[in-house]
């Protein structure tokens, strides 16, 4: 349990890293992103989500279940189908407002919009951390070089889509009027989550190991969720979404030459 502990905080420890340093572009840059490179890095960001879904969760979800002699749809199906509902269930609760628009999601509430804005971000980064905490706890569980290099290529694609992240929460909220170091602050808080669900979720898993296929297809059902409802629709709003589509792809391909290399 220790040794995924460790590996699980230095995992969400780099993507929360990533995303620190994403957020630090608000020293360099004043102005928002484009709404070209918005899309393309939303895409690009749906496009790693897909892959790790599907290689670093779903399949491993189905392997595992199988490996213990149950039938790997099962828990594969239904953990997806549970993160969904789960995601659903804080996105109707937790009070947000995406970058594009104009009224909040979830419970009515009197927050500042800047609030409402790191709260949407922080909300689709609870299942990136999850994902990661579960493959690393998965790997110690194994304990087999290729389990690790596969949640070493997660925490890496992860990471490297939370680099644009935190720059696209710390830029708007400048632009919303606060205060570059603030802005900074916030940006790059919005990912503290991530290792703080990714070391939840390696207590659970270690608590109830028979359950981890549950657990990894649970985690891929809730970024899917994020996905669909959010990324791809961002990606693809206005004119030119046709780089939207282009940023989905490149994520995929990242993903899955990171997640072959390293497997």
């Amino acid at each position: 349990m220790a040794e995924s502990i460790i590996w699980a905080a230095s995992g969400t420890g780099f993507t929360f890293l990533m995303t620190t340093l994403g957020a630090a572009m608000v020293f360099l840059f004043h102005k928002t992103m484009s709404g070209k490179v918005q899309k393309i890095f939303l895409g690009f960001a749906a496009g790693v989500m897909i892959a790790a879904s599907v290689w670093s969760l779903l399949i491993p979800a189905i392997e595992e279940a199988e490996a213990n002699g149950q039938m790997g749809w099962i828990p594969a199906a239904g953990g997806f189908v549970l993160g969904i509902v789960f995601l659903y269930g804080l996105d109707r609760l937790i009070p947000h407002l995406h970058p594009s628009g104009n009224t909040s999601e979830g419970m009515s509430t009197s927050m500042k919009r800047t609030s409402l804005l790191v709260l949407a971000v922080t909300l689709h980064n609870i299942p990136e951390g999850m994902a990661v905490g579960l493959s690393f706890a998965l790997a110690a569980q194994q304990g087999d070089t290729a389990s690790y290099a596969s949640a070493l290529a997660l925490a890496i694609g992860i990471g490297i889509q939370n680099f644009p992240e935190g720059a696209a929460i710390s830029l708007p909220l400048r632009q919303e009027g606060m205060s570059t170091r603030k802005a900074f602050v916030m940006g790059s808080m919005s990912g503290i989550v991530e290792p703080i669900f990714g070391l939840l979720a390696v207590l659970v898993a270690s608590a109830i190991m028979p359950y981890m296929p549950w657990l990894l297809a649970f985690a891929a059902g809730a970024m899917m969720y994020v996905v669909v409802e959010e990324l791809i629709p961002e990606a693809h709003l206005g004119e030119h979404s046709n780089v939207g589509t282009f940023g989905v792809m490149g994520g995929f391909l990242v993903m899955m030459i990171l997640d072959v290399a390293l497997g």
